[in-house]
C-alpha cells in the first residue's frame, strides 16, 4: 500500500531535519501532531536543494539541481516519487494546495547559488525572497490549512520573519560564504570593507524585519504559534550575540548559541507562552 511508503517517506524527512538542525527539530516538536510531518517534509525538500548548491563540490551541481527540479515537479504531478524526500514533499504540496510559484521562486534562488557572485540590491532582494521568504510561506500554507483570509493577513509578517532569519545566517556565515563558496550576499559589501558601521546598518535592517515578523507570530493559530515563537527566540538570541560581537570577530569565527542555552530558552519560552505573554 502506498500509505506505508508515504509513512516511510515522512520518516525520512524527519531524519533529515533532526540530522541537520537541532533548533528546527525542537521547534517542530511544539507544533500540533497533525502538521509536524508536513513541516518536516518542507524542511527535507529545501535542505536537499541547499545541499546540492552548497556541499556537493565534486559533482556537477547544475545537473543535480536540474534533475532535482524536474523530479520535484514530476512528483507533484504524479503524486508519487521513489525519492522519499520528494514523495513526502509532494504529499504536502498536494494536500494543502500549495502555490507552486513558491517552489519556483525557491528553486530559482538555489540556481543563483550555482554562480560565485556578489549581489546588488535587486539580486539580494530576489535571493532573500526565494531562499527564505517563500519557505516561510510554504509553512504558513500548512499552518493556515486552507484559511485564505488568515494566510493573506499573515503573509507579510511571515516573509519578514523568514527574511530576518536568512540575514542573520548571512551575517553569521559571512567569512565561510566568502572563503568557501565565493559568495557575498549583502549588496555592496566585501570582506575588506566590512566594519562596525556596515555591521550596524545590517543589524538595523534585521531589527526591522524582526519587529514586523513578531507581529505575525502573535496572530498565528494555536497549531503552530509556540513552535514559531521558539524559532524566533532562538534566532533573536543569536542575533543579540552577534550584535555584541566585534566586527573583526565575525570574520574570524562562527557565532553559535550552545545547546544548553537553547534548552533554557525553551523552558523560558514555555512559561511565557503558557502565561499568554506573547
Amino acid at each position: 500500500m502506498k500509505s506505508l511508503f508515504d509513512q516511510v517517506s515522512q520518516k525520512c524527512s524527519k531524519i533529515i531535519t533532526r540530522s541537520y538542525s537541532t533548533s528546527f527539530s525542537m521547534g517542530i516538536l511544539l507544533f500540533d501532531k497533525e502538521i509536524r510531518p508536513h513541516i518536516y517534509s518542507i524542511y527535507g525538500f529545501v535542505r536537499f536543494a541547499d545541499e546540492i548548491v552548497d556541499t556537493f563540490h565534486e559533482f556537477d551541481k547544475k545537473e543535480l539541481l536540474y534533475d532535482f527540479r524536474n523530479h520535484t515537479y514530476e512528483a507533484i504531478d504524479k503524486g508519487i516519487s521513489l525519492n522519499p524526500i520528494l514523495n513526502s514533499f509532494q504529499k504536502t504540496v498536494r494536500e494543502f494546495n500549495m502555490d507552486t510559484e513558491l517552489i519556483d521562486l525557491f528553486l530559482k534562488s538555489m540556481e543563483m547559488d550555482l554562480s560565485d557572485q556578489s549581489y546588488d540590491e535587486q539580486k539580494y532582494k530576489e535571493y532573500i525572497l526565494g531562499s527564505a521568504e517563500v519557505v516561510g510561506l510554504m509553512c504558513l500554507t500548512v499552518f493556515c490549512n486552507g484559511n485564505q483570509e488568515m494566510y493573506n493577513s499573515l503573509k507579510p509578517s511571515a516573509m519578514k520573519l523568514g527574511s530576518a532569519f536568512q540575514k542573520i545566517n548571512f551575517l553569521r556565515d559571512l567569512k565561510a560564504d566568502y572563503e568557501g563558496l565565493g559568495r557575498t550576499y549583502f549588496p555592496g559589501i566585501e570582506i575588506g570593507n566590512f566594519d562596525a558601521n556596515v555591521k550596524a546598518e545590517i543589524e538595523a535592517d534585521i531589527s526591522r524585519d524582526f519587529h514586523d515578523g513578531f507581529e505575525g507570530i502573535k496572530q498565528l493559530p494555536k497549531n503552530s504559534k509556540f513552535g514559531v515563537y521558539l524559532a524566533y527566540v532562538y534566532y533573536y538570541t543569536l542575533f543579540k550575540k552577534i550584535k555584541n560581537t566585534h566586527h573583526t570577530e565575525i570574520l574570524e569565527k562562527r557565532i553559535r548559541v550552545p545547546n544548553q542555552v537553547k534548552y533554557s530558552l525553551l523552558l523560558k519560552s514555555a512559561v511565557k507562552y503558557n502565561l499568554n505573554l506573547i
